[in-house]
């Protein structure tokens, strides 16, 4: 047993010779099991380069990256993983897709727990894959995901085919299964939004490096949006993540080394907020709350 879902240490990803070739650099983190965790980041910045990774679906160049204690090939039968075109066979029904999960997952595979969530969608078993919507195919590819009763559940971009309404239903779906089964869960997404009040913990990426990673209330404390009057002095000594002026009022996002002097109102950041500004200045130093290497616990 573990207490580690993900521990990257100077991991590394790049495609072909080229010298920009690096779709990932220099990682660590270290995301403890039990956690829902939001992978966030620009396009390009390497996020399903790092699922794939996590996968067994591509090596890395350098660097080394654990799932659930060992390697992620000897990891695979534990994790699911539910990759952002959902590749799925469309001459198949959606109940001979449940039965080849059920063949290709023989000892872990949970049939009913696979149904439950088919038969949410209001989905006819004898329908063809390929007849399905892309909502549809998205709830058969989680069903397969979570029918093998995954420790490490990795979803890139799960819900990006869905109106708002199956989006909400299916991740309190996934909420319900980490809940009741303390399963891992990491999902990409765009809407920053949504997930703040579904995850716990962050992995943020930019330009193939982690920028933020741990607890999500961990580091939204770590930092205050600040405003007050243009000129108002006072944050020399603190990191100031972004700052702006508008007119006479300067607005910023800053780290505090202690306590702020000045004429400053300061309030705790959004996750919304957090990841924009850091984002929107690439050169902001990175932060990890968790330690990127950690003693695994034996049981």
């Amino acid at each position: 047993m573990t207490d580690t879902a993900l521990r990257a240490e100077a991991l590394g990803k790049r495609f072909g010779r080229r010298r920009g070739g690096w779709a990932l650099r220099e990682c660590g983190f270290r995301l403890p099991t039990g956690r829902v965790c939001a992978l966030v980041g620009p396009n390009g910045a390497g996020k399903s380069t790092l699922l794939a990774l996590a996968a067994g679906l591509l090596p890395p160049t350098e660097g080394r990256l654990t799932v659930l204690g060992t390697s992620p090939a000897e990891a695979r039968p534990r994790v699911g993983f539910v990759a952002q075109d959902k590749p799925l066979y469309p001459q198949l029904t959606v109940a001979e897709t449940l039965l080849m999960g059920a063949g290709l997952n023989p000892g872990r595979w949970e049939a009913d727990v696979a149904e439950r969530i088919v038969a949410g969608g209001d989905l006819d078993p004898k329908a063809r894959v390929r007849t399905l919507s892309g909502g549809q195919r998205t709830r058969v590819a989680l069903a397969l995901a979570l029918g093998k009763r995954p420790e490490l559940l990795l979803m890139d971009e799960p819900m990006a085919d869905l109106d708002p309404l199956a989006r909400h239903e299916l991740m309190g779906t996934l909420m319900a299964e980490a809940a009741q089964y303390g399963t891992t869960i990491v999902m990409s997404s765009h809407v920053v939004a949504e997930l703040e009040d579904s995850c716990d913990h962050l992995l943020l990426v930019g330009g193939g490096r982690i920028r933020l990673a741990g607890e999500i209330d961990d580091l939204r404390a770590a930092h205050r949006r600040v405003s007050g009057a243009a000129g108002t002095a006072g944050l020399d000594g603190h990191t100031v993540v972004e700052s702006r002026t508008t007119g006479r009022q300067l607005t910023a996002l800053i780290r505090p080394a202690g306590p702020l002097t000045g004429d400053w109102r300061a309030s705790v950041p959004s996750l919304e907020e957090l990841v924009l500004a850091h984002l929107r200045n690439p050169q902001a130093p990175a932060l990890t709350t968790a330690p990127a290497v950690a003693e695994e616990s034996a049981a």
